[in-house]
């Protein structure tokens, strides 16, 4: 069976997240930095546009501010990465079980399967990349290759927003001319070390002898003359058991205000139908629903609920959500940008769990097996295929 790597990694994650909060700075340059006042004053992340005058990750937020006068700078919020990031793996996890984090931004998946290519591989990886744009409003680039290594640099080839692949018959011609610091745990150390000895590019790391790998930087030069001739057998780790994923969730900020609790509605419901689709697509049962409400004025607030019972029912979640908004906010009166729907205290639907006194078994029974009806007939004909008729003006 041919080994079919996936790495997917978030473009300019914590400038994008801040973006994505905030569209009015979506045009700027911007960086995130670090405190000045708390001399803490570099820049941990910048967007594509800040990219473009040659900011640096580390650089003083005053040496930034010389090459680009008009940056804007914002304080982190990495609560929010990391929930973001949380998301990312759920979905992660919902299409394989080998889920391997590398930072919050990043991962590798092993789509290894009987009859996947990486023609299919290539398609599949399109297809997340578009999901996570769509359902998250961030892009990823994902790289698709036979090594763990390869895959990582390829994701690296194309940014933002892209997919490419290296394979086990091309990667002499697509990774041996890229210079050898692109390659996998080549830092800058051990580059000055390889570029003393005439190494370069990573095609010089493969042609030379292992011996001489081996005596300019020990073990890590054999690991990386294997990586270099597409030897790297390390496995992508199984993810975490289904009940350690934190939260399962889904947000979106419209493209005009939402003035009516009928247009929130509408929304919430959308939102409620995807998170209650990865859920069951992994398993899982939610015991708790969150909603995130960011009015005009840009004020984000979070409420939750506890379910009667453990759910993956697309009506129970939206009900849920739709009766915090209904109890905490009003849309006529102040108008509602962006909203999210957020599921916690997750446990795996096949365990055991207490059932309540009140609740109605059969309409619940129902509303299960309306959910399953809907996605047998989603993955046979497309997601768009079944939508409510609330979603056809979202």
């Amino acid at each position: 069976m041919k080994r079919i790597i996936l790495h997917s990694d978030f473009n300019s994650f914590y400038a994008s997240v801040e973006c994505m909060m905030h569209p009015e700075i979506a045009h700027l340059p911007v960086a995130v930095t670090g405190d000045p006042q708390a001399r803490h004053g570099v820049v941990l992340a910048k967007n594509e546009i800040a990219k473009q005058y040659g900011i640096k990750t580390g650089e003083t937020i005053w040496s930034a501010k010389r090459k680009c006068p008009d940056l804007h700078t914002v304080l982190p919020h990495f609560d929010e990465y990391r929930r973001i990031s949380q998301e990312a793996f759920a979905l992660y996890n919902s299409y394989t079980p080998r889920v391997e984090p590398f930072g919050l931004d990043e991962c590798w998946l092993d789509m290894s399967a009987p009859g996947m290519t990486f023609s299919a591989a290539e398609e599949f990886a399109n297809m997340l990349r578009k999901q996570i744009k769509s359902e998250m409003g961030l892009t990823v680039s994902v790289g698709v290759s036979f090594t763990k290594s390869f895959a990582k640099l390829a994701s690296d080839l194309k940014k933002p927003d892209a997919v490419s692949v290296i394979s086990d018959t091309d990667y002499t011609e697509k990774a041996w001319q890229l210079p050898c610091e692109a390659l996998l745990y080549v830092g800058k150390s051990s580059r000055r070390k390889l570029n003393e000895h005439g190494i370069y590019t990573i095609g010089d790391i493969a042609r030379m002898p292992q011996e001489i790998m081996r005596s300019i930087l020990g073990k890590s030069g054999v690991m990386l003359h294997e990586y270099a001739n597409g030897r790297d057998s390390s496995q992508v780790e199984y993810a975490a058991a289904a009940h350690d994923v934190k939260s399962v969730g889904n947000s979106t900020t419209t493209d005009h205000d939402l003035t009516t609790r009928d247009e929130v509605c509408a929304v919430i419901y959308s939102l409620a139908d995807k998170v209650a689709g990865r859920l069951r697509k992994a398993e899982l049962l939610c015991s708790t629903v969150q909603i995130s409400v960011r009015d005009k004025n840009m004020v984000t607030t979070e409420k939750q609920i506890k379910l009667q019972s453990p759910s993956d029912i697309s009506n129970e979640i939206a009900e849920a959500a739709m009766s915090l908004f209904d109890a905490h906010y009003s849309a006529e009166i102040t108008p509602v940008r962006a909203l999210g729907v957020h599921t916690t205290q997750l446990t795996s639907s096949g365990e055991n769990h207490q059932t309540s006194l009140f609740e109605d078994v059969e309409k619940r029974e129902k509303l299960s097996a309306l959910d399953s009806a809907r996605d047998k007939l989603r993955k046979k004909y497309g997601k768009s295929m079944v939508n409510r008729a609330s979603d056809v003006n979202i």
